[in-house]
């Protein structure tokens, strides 16, 4: 199971980076409620993870996953 949230949390992490760094600084404004709306599924994800989570180093996992996805949202 810890395995498991720990790959969530690195490819929300990879997914989030890869997303955001390919935006052109001409059209971030634009795009700004794309990658609000990206970073709304990254949370969800995460709170998937806490709702699973079963163990200490489960709950530290989600807790960071959301902390960063809430930075944004």
């Amino acid at each position: 199971m810890l395995l498991t949230d720990f790959i969530i949390f690195v490819l929300s992490l990879w997914v989030g980076f890869e997303v955001i760094s390919k935006v052109p600084a001409t059209l971030h404004t634009p795009l700004m409620s794309a990658a609000n709306s990206i970073h709304g599924i990254v949370l969800a994800g995460a709170m998937v993870i806490v709702a699973t989570a079963n163990n200490l180093v489960g709950y530290i996992l989600a807790f960071v996953a959301v902390a960063f996805a809430s930075m944004n949202v």
